[in-house]
């Protein structure tokens, strides 16, 4: 019997041997080892992004602000006051970055001006409201206008920027109420460095005024009146920088000693030379602003007894 089993296992052995190094193979062909296996898939040990997971946002430069402009705008009463006030809100709520001075000539803030800055807050532009009168000696025809209230918008742009460590960058101009400016102006004065100039239409008994320049320098004036001024000119063709303003405390318009028609000579004289200045418009030979006074309203048929019952301000 002990005979018998020991022949069949001897028989069986070879068999189970076979198959086991057979099973052995296969499996050594099914599964590569590790380095294999990494070889083939070099980012199966990069760390993978979750679905839904924040990506990092690389961080975008902060564009610099453009330098504000500040329109300096004497007013007074008169019937067109509103109108020709309102005509320049049109124009000044489409730049970027102007804030508007407006300074009455009158001793106390009219209700008429009052009511036209309190709307101006929703559609803009910034509107600081001033007033101060103008001596009763100075009204007479001849003398300077405007210029107790041009004074006090350069006062308040001081105080303004008194106590700021840094001035930031910016520009002056005097915008009288009865003129009229293209857009094209305010892109040009922005870049003013110290003093820019350009021409005016429809002033000095002449289509225009302006300076004459020669390799981008100003060398003279075209002009219909006193060429020989220092600075031949009109109050609304040029603009200053803040920081000049800043630097020069008592650059302001004076009465006394001041001949008519002198007082941007004047004023001028007192931060910069002609060489210095800064031709715009393409090289002065475009007009950009222009002096469209209103004609005198004819009141003659505005009724003295029978008024209407409804008052509405105009």
């Amino acid at each position: 019997m002990k005979s018998l089993l020991l022949s069949r296992f001897l028989v069986l052995l070879p068999w189970a041997l076979l198959v086991i190094i057979m099973l052995d193979a296969d499996s050594g062909r099914r599964a590569p080892p590790p380095a294999a296996l990494l070889a083939r898939r070099p980012h199966a040990q990069q760390p993978q992004q979750h679905e839904g997971a924040p990506r990092r946002r690389e961080a975008e430069p902060q564009q610099p602000l453009l330098p504000i402009i500040y329109a300096i705008t004497p007013t007074y009463s008169r019937p067109v006051q509103k109108a020709e006030l309102t005509r320049l809100a049109n124009t000044f709520r489409q730049v970027a970055r102007l804030h508007w001075i407006l300074v009455e000539d009158s001793a106390v803030r009219t209700e008429l001006v009052s009511r036209f800055v309190a709307g101006l807050t929703a559609a803009g532009p910034p509107c600081t409201h001033l007033h101060v009168p103008t001596p009763p000696r100075y009204k007479r025809p001849g003398l300077p206008r405007a210029t107790e209230q041009r004074n006090a918008g350069l006062a308040w742009i001081r105080q303004r920027h008194l106590h700021a460590p840094a001035p930031q960058p910016g520009v002056l101009f005097f915008a009288d109420d009865d003129n009229t400016y293209s857009l094209e102006l305010f892109q040009e004065m922005r870049t003013t460095r110290k003093v820019s100039v350009w021409p005016v239409g429809l002033v000095g008994g002449r289509r225009y005024e302006r300076p004459i320049v020669e390799k981008g320098k100003v060398v003279g004036w075209y002009t219909g009146w006193r060429a020989d001024r220092p600075f031949a000119i009109d109050m609304a063709g040029f603009a200053v920088s803040l920081q000049m303003i800043l630097s020069n405390p008592k650059a302001v318009f004076k009465r006394r000693g001041s001949q008519p028609g002198m007082q941007e000579s004047d004023f001028l004289k007192m931060i910069t030379t002609v060489e210095e200045l800064e031709p715009k418009a393409s090289n002065c030979t475009k007009v950009l602003v222009w002096h469209t006074r209103t004609e005198k309203v004819n009141l003659a048929n505005e009724p003295k007894y029978h008024l209407d019952t409804v008052k509405i301000e105009v």
